[in-house]
């Protein structure tokens, strides 16, 4: 179980679901994402599955190709 943050068991707030929409919007890593909300890493991947958010990172190219060796 994951340790309790400062919003442990509160509503999700409007500002608080906007601070997570941009920050998923910047690539923060789900982690950093919970401290910065006072949320547990949990409590992100729910919220964000409840509003249809993907926590996928952007920048990664499909199917981990790299460049073939010649």
């Amino acid at each position: 179980m994951a340790k309790s943050t400062r919003n442990t068991g509160q509503p999700w707030s409007s500002v608080d679901i906007s601070k997570l929409k941009d920050l998923v919007a910047e690539n923060t890593p789900t982690r950093v994402i919970g401290v910065k909300l006072g949320r547990t890493p949990d409590a992100i991947y729910s919220e964000a599955s409840k509003l249809g958010v993907s926590l996928k990172p952007t920048n990664q190219s499909p199917y981990n190709r790299r460049p073939k060796a010649k």
